[in-house]
């Protein structure tokens, strides 16, 4: 019997909307759903702390939930821990606190006096933030491999085996994965990338559709390499382009 998966791409904040998505997947698969989301839970939405309850409720109840790390979920891990708001993989001139990319909106959602002078805005989100949440960013993995799929957040560097990727290429890379057009060992669902709508290259399915920049957020069912997006109204096939 074929296996059905479910995905939620990147969720930024969103918490209304995560809340939309894991009501139609129960609708869809009960509560037992095996449900990914392929990370970014946090960052330009205006909620990323209940995001973060949501899934941390949902897993101590027992539900079959893969919560995956993506960058902005590092970003807001390593600057509760060290204060860092960079990274090398950013664009130069951007930080975490910058508004584009959303570290504020995340800070503010614990509470946080935004207006804080730096070194201020640190110590105060080390005092806002539950350590149960920092231990769940610092603890998301990586990948998951779950039937013919790989979810990854953001992908892999084309022909490098699994064990040998960097946590950097995982959460961060775009091309060369993007421009690959050959089959990977699994089907590669992942987000990072955001598109206008959930893409399926026949290797990979982008299912980034936007969350973060106001537009909607996609999820997923998948049966084999069978691939769905999941609507108010059922589910609708999504085929290769």
């Amino acid at each position: 019997m074929t296996e059905t998966l479910y995905a939620i791409g990147d969720i930024h904040g969103q918490h209304e909307l995560l809340l939309d998505a894991l009501t139609l997947i129960e609708l869809d698969g009960g509560t037992e759903a095996r449900v990914v989301s392929v990370g970014d839970l946090v960052d330009r939405g205006p909620n990323s702390r209940a995001v973060i309850e949501t899934f941390l409720q949902g897993l101590s109840e027992g539900r079959n939930w893969t919560v995956l790390m993506g960058n902005h979920d590092r970003l807001f891990e390593a600057y509760l821990r060290t204060g860092a708001t960079t990274h090398p993989k950013m664009r130069p001139g951007l930080t975490w606190l910058d508004p584009r990319i959303g570290g504020l909106d995340t800070l503010a959602s614990y509470g946080v006096d935004t207006g804080l002078p730096e070194a201020g805005l640190h110590a105060a989100a080390r005092a806002a933030v539950p350590e149960a949440h920092a231990r769940f960013l610092a603890g998301l993995p990586l990948y998951h491999e779950a039937a013919e799929c790989l979810f990854v957040h953001a992908g892999l560097q084309p022909r490098l085996p699994l064990a040998w990727q960097s946590e950097e290429d995982l959460i961060w890379i775009r091309d060369p994965f993007l421009s690959h057009e050959d089959p990977f060992e699994k089907l590669v669902v992942h987000g990072h990338t955001a598109v206008d709508a959930p893409e399926h290259k026949g290797n990979r399915v982008n299912i980034d559709s936007g969350a973060g920049f106001g537009r909607a957020l996609t999820t997923v069912v998948i049966e084999g390499r069978d691939v769905f997006t999941l609507e108010e109204d059922g589910r609708v096939p999504l085929t290769p382009a």
